[in-house]
């Protein structure tokens, strides 16, 4: 078995330790293991200084080989990992280093546990849908796709835009404020769901349109249809605005065209047989908490 292992560039000395701990363990139970480039050259300073296994960079043919990619930081890690598989289809395990962890759910004191479930087989895939950008400037080189939001946003010292959103064609609304959040069911418990926007199911093929500090009070977020596509016209004083996906942002002028659609390919996330995506959200929601119990 093959596995790919990357990794959060900036790491305590106890998840450097954890990570060149795991690496050997995935050895030790005969995989090979083939780590990031630049991870490789962050973990191996870890207490130990030694570090075993082959290693791999963006782009290598040798990807398409692997039998699954493994994740080690927090969301934002593994969203960084979905973009350095593309539409391989290659399974993604995400191992938390950090606090929240909504897709990287598995913890490090359950790592005995979810590499015995991953080697005997004992999981599932949950496929994940994505936005897909579709735009003659090519904003975001050969990776124009995002599991989590697509947002249109001014920039940081500019006064409001507004944000001529059309359904398919059809003209759906004018959005003044600082931006528009187009989410996945995967990302609506990120930037939308901060904004007010809904929480949609993994497999509920919708897209939320979630405005940011909207000018209007009565505009409210809406659920589409991810067959739908998208497309916008942006106004502003400023000479610029932002678009991001998942947290890569680029700066573009009035004139660039833009549309949204879903994806042609899903990202794989593995599904350990104890985990559940209801018990997910109470624990890291923390639903039903109450400091007076």
């Amino acid at each position: 078995m093959k596995i790919g292992v990357y990794g959060k560039k900036v790491l305590n000395e106890e998840s450097l330790e954890f990570c060149v701990f795991l690496v050997d363990l995935l050895r030790n139970k005969g995989v090979d293991v083939f780590v990031e480039e630049e991870f490789y050259d962050v973990i191996k300073k870890g207490k130990s200084g030694k570090l075993k296994g082959n290693i791999f960079k963006d782009g290598d043919d040798e990807i398409s080989s692997f039998d699954f990619m493994m994740s080690l930081g927090g969301d934002g890690t593994l969203l960084e990992t979905a973009t350095l598989i593309k539409d391989r289809g290659i399974p993604v395990i995400g191992i938390n280093l950090g606090r929240l962890g909504f897709l990287a759910s598995v913890s490090k004191n359950d790592i005995y546990y979810a590499i015995d479930e991953l080697l005997h087989g004992s999981y599932t895939l949950d496929k994940r849908s994505l936005l897909y950008l579709d735009c003659k400037e090519k904003l975001f080189g050969d990776t124009p796709f995002g599991l989590n939001d697509f947002v249109i946003h001014k920039n940081d010292t500019s006064s409001m835009i507004t944000v001529h959103a059309f359904i398919n064609g059809e003209f759906l609304n004018s959005y003044w404020g600082d931006g528009l959040i187009i989410a996945t069911p995967t990302g609506s418990t990120g930037y939308s769901l901060s904004c007010g926007g809904p929480i949609m199911f993994p497999q509920s093929a919708s897209f939320a349109v979630t405005p940011v500090s909207p000018h209007n009070l009565n505009v409210r977020p809406i659920i589409i249809s991810d067959e739908s596509e998208l497309t916008f016209e942006v106004e502003g004083r400023s000479s610029s605005f932002l678009v991001s996906m998942d947290s890569r942002s680029v700066s573009i002028g009035y004139d660039v065209e833009m549309a949204i659609k879903k994806a042609p390919f899903t990202v794989n996330l593995v599904k350990l047989n104890q985990s559940s995506y209801l018990r997910t959200l109470r624990s890291k929601l923390h639903w039903g908490v109450d400091v007076r119990n």
